[in-house]
């Protein structure tokens, strides 16, 4: 038996070779674009990262302002990042933990700022005020009470997470 050769065309070697080029450039183009879709999916989440804050015996009935500070990536720049959070011991001896960011436009609220009004909240820049447990006083700028932070106590430390928005009128 004799074997026959098989020819290519030029027309079939230039179809091939276009063919090949074209897959490994749309592949180049496509694992970036596939891995920026998928990478989040991989990455290990942070949502539930809580950070030591203050030892437990220091938190008292009067709301005081904790700071923390933890480290930030974004892509390949790192920073610290520095929290804040007002924390109580309420009425049943259980902790609050309140964001410091007014609801109105995102300023920082301060513990008896306002002289006529020392047990609330206070926001200087548009007379926002909140009532001790967050709640906004009605008739003032803020729309929403302040949002609260997701707490636990391990070990007499008091660990703090993301703060929870409360939504609305409370």
């Amino acid at each position: 038996m004799s074997e026959k050769k098989q020819q290519v065309s030029r027309r079939q070697f230039l179809n091939y070779t276009l063919t090949g080029v074209g897959g490994f450039m749309a592949a180049g183009m496509l694992a970036p674009m596939v891995r920026f879709a998928i990478d989040p999916v991989l990455q290990a989440s942070s949502g539930g990262d809580m950070h030591a804050v203050v030892d437990v015996s220091e938190i008292t009935t009067e709301p005081q302002r904790f700071d923390w500070t933890i480290e930030q990536v974004d892509a390949w720049y790192t920073s610290d990042v520095t929290h804040s959070a007002w924390v109580y011991k309420d009425d049943n001896d259980e902790i609050v933990a309140l964001s410091p960011t007014c609801k109105h436009l995102g300023c920082a609220v301060n513990w008896a700022g306002d002289p006529d009004h020392p047990d609330q909240f206070f926001c200087p820049c548009h007379e926002g005020r909140y009532y001790k447990d967050g709640v906004n006083v009605p008739n003032t700028p803020p729309n929403a009470a302040l949002d609260l932070f997701e707490f636990e106590v391990r070990e007499g430390t008091l660990y703090l997470g993301n703060a929870i928005e409360r939504g609305g009128d409370n």
